[in-house]
């Protein structure tokens, strides 16, 4: 098995250091995500840009929570799950849309439920999404502009599950109190 760096400011390639030296001064540490994905400097610096992206989109709080938690546990990512569990806190985003969410259990509202359906579909299908399952979409009240935001989100998300999956990322800390695990299907 392949043990993957959790690097430091001083560890870091040049590369990754100044984002580093921002993901402490914007979160009080470093998160065990950035510390992996630091030791590819263009990896990191493009999950942050498409964190960036993904914040500015016409998505709400709530719906862009569906988006990342519907991907992170769709990829069953142990990492990703908590820490956007704790990020939908501070966003204020309502437990039962989280709590709906993290067991796949039905979302509090048809359009949320059709926004989680949709980015489902999305990963599923490799963006191979149906005219019908699109326009129903549509249809729930989003637009084509949302659409790519979808795509969007998965891509941020892509790259952080995979990246857990590989490194097999620690829960940090202030998400374990979040920690998660996917529930057994039945056979």
């Amino acid at each position: 098995m392949t043990e993957f760096t959790h690097h430091t400011i001083d560890t870091a390639p040049e590369g990754s250091k100044e984002l580093l030296e921002t993901s402490l001064k914007n979160n009080g540490r470093i998160p065990g995500l950035h510390a992996v994905m630091a030791d590819a400097p263009g990896l990191l610096a493009t999950y942050n840009f498409a964190h960036q992206q993904f914040m500015a989109t016409t998505l709400t709080d709530e719906e862009k929570t569906v988006v990342w938690q519907t991907a992170n546990v769709e990829q069953n990512c142990h990492y990703c799950v908590p820490a956007h569990t704790a990020i939908a806190k501070m966003m204020k985003v309502d437990d039962a849309i989280t709590d709906a969410l993290r067991n796949e259990t039905p979302l509090p509202t048809a359009k949320l439920e059709a926004l989680r359906t949709f980015t489902l579909n999305v990963i599923r299908h490799r963006g191979f999404v149906s005219d019908a399952d699109t326009q129903a979409f549509l249809d729930a009240g989003f637009t084509q502009t949302n659409i790519l935001e979808v795509i969007l989100g998965t891509a941020q998300k892509l790259m952080s599950n995979y990246t857990n999956h590989f490194a097999k990322t620690p829960i940090d800390p202030a998400f374990q109190k979040f920690a998660w695990e996917r529930a057994a299907v039945d056979a």
